[in-house]
């Protein structure tokens, strides 16, 4: 029998390298719990926030477990498409601990507006990041994925998609040349929310130059309205995330005051998913609140 060449040997070798370097990468990541070091590239990951699931999906890696409220459509339709399959967790106010130790998971990325009072737990089932989600702003959250990128070892391929985000964003913005006022509301049959520009639609608004009319400063991302609120509000584009078949609008809507607010007077009154502009909070969130704006120009 012939010995393989030294060249095999040396292709072997490098390519055993080359495995190694993509597995083992000693990273300390700075959150919100202190600090976190990863001696590995985690390849079994369970993510508690939509926002973790979009950061995900940007860099390329399918996480094996999600918090999505028993939902998978809760996940919005352009991150389902760039990820495999998953195993619910439960909901991500009360993810379930069994379900989570059940992947054997080498990385959990946490809210830390949510589950702070289990982060300990969640420790030992596996390492955790303790990122923010819940109440994030666009910009802040453009920071988070970032810090993901990092214990996923794929900054490079995040940084290089987020310089595309970033020229899309721009190329949008450059679209709109009105000084109208946008404002993003959510409703259900218990009340309708505001979103102010701290919250993530409100910021993403913000960024792409728009005006609010909520011109007061606020460091609420959201404020409960009612209809006296609304008139008093009055923008010139109302766009609503519905959760209920049946929302406050209905009631208002039969008002004869209804006919003084600028939005439905102007046929700028615009049913959105609340799914893509209040749940997920994610680049892609953003991209696709971004597009759905500049095809509300359109006639």
């Amino acid at each position: 029998m012939s010995r393989p060449s030294p060249l095999i040997f040396t292709v072997l070798l490098l390519f055993q390298l080359s495995f190694m370097s993509t597995q083992t990468h000693a990273t300390t990541i700075k959150h919100d719990a202190g600090s976190l070091t990863l001696e590995k590239t985690p390849t079994r990951i369970v993510v508690l926030a939509f926002s973790f699931v979009d950061a995900m999906a940007v860099a390329g890696v399918s996480p094996v477990g999600i918090a999505d409220d028993g939902d998978k459509n809760r996940v919005i339709k352009r991150v389902r498409h760039l990820i495999n399959d998953w195993q619910s967790v439960g909901s991500r106010y009360q993810p379930s601990l069994e379900a989570i130790a059940a992947l054997n998971p080498d990385l959990i990325i946490a809210d830390s507006g949510r589950h702070q009072s289990i982060y300990q737990d969640l420790s030992r089932i596996a390492p955790t990041l303790m990122l923010q989600s819940r109440g994030i702003t666009y910009q802040e959250n453009l920071l988070v994925m970032q810090k993901i990128a990092l214990a996923l070892n794929k900054s490079a391929q995040v940084e290089e998609r987020l310089k595309q985000h970033q020229q899309l964003m721009l190329d949008l913005k450059n679209q709109f040349n009105n000084n109208d006022s946008y404002q993003f509301a959510i409703i259900s049959d218990k009340g309708m929310w505001l979103h102010t520009p701290s919250s993530y639609a409100g910021s993403v608004i913000k960024a792409l130059g728009l005006n609010s009319p909520l011109t007061k400063n606020s460091n609420e991302a959201y404020l409960q309205s009612s209809f006296e609120q609304l008139l008093k509000t009055d923008p010139d584009w109302l766009l609503v995330g519905q959760y209920t078949e049946n929302t406050v609008l209905d009631k208002w809507q039969t008002s004869p005051l209804w006919k003084m607010l600028t939005a439905p007077k102007s046929k700028q009154l615009i049913h959105v998913s609340p799914n893509v502009w209040s749940l997920a909070s994610g680049m892609l969130a953003a991209e696709q609140i971004a597009e759905e704006l500049v095809q509300s120009l359109t006639p």
